[in-house]
């Protein structure tokens, strides 16, 4: 089993699920086999509320579709305190803020069922 299958199991399920070391409680995104914290081996998967900030943001062109629009690849803190890299949608660029709430939402990209995250209350 590699460290991330939790990770996409979930994600199949409608689920965000993040690591939580069994010894001593600390979160982490992305998934490792050891806790960076106290080097325990032993986690758990946790699910996420799905909500959290855009702390940082870009526009990905490339590889792209000439005919796509850009997208929007932003890191999220996500309330639980830990941070993940996933795409904005149904948010047009200008529209992005620092610290804008948002909230997680599973789509079909190119044949894979990914995270992506949209503004809250917008579902």
């Amino acid at each position: 089993m590699r460290d991330q299958d939790f990770f996409w199991e979930g994600v199949k399920d409608g689920k965000l699920l993040i690591q939580k070391c069994h010894d001593c409680g600390a979160l982490r995104q992305p998934p490792g086999p050891m806790c960076p914290h106290c080097q325990s081996l032993k986690w758990a998967p946790q699910e996420s509320e799905g909500r959290g900030t855009v702390a940082a943001w870009i526009v990905s062109q490339h590889p792209t579709l000439s005919d796509a629009a850009p997208r929007i690849v932003a890191l999220i803190e996500l309330t639980e305190g830990v941070r993940m890299i996933s795409n904005l949608q149904g948010i047009e660029l200008a529209d992005v803020d620092l610290g804008m709430p948002v909230e997680v939402t599973f789509a079909e990209v190119n044949g894979a069922m990914l995270p992506q995250f949209r503004p809250a209350g917008r579902g």
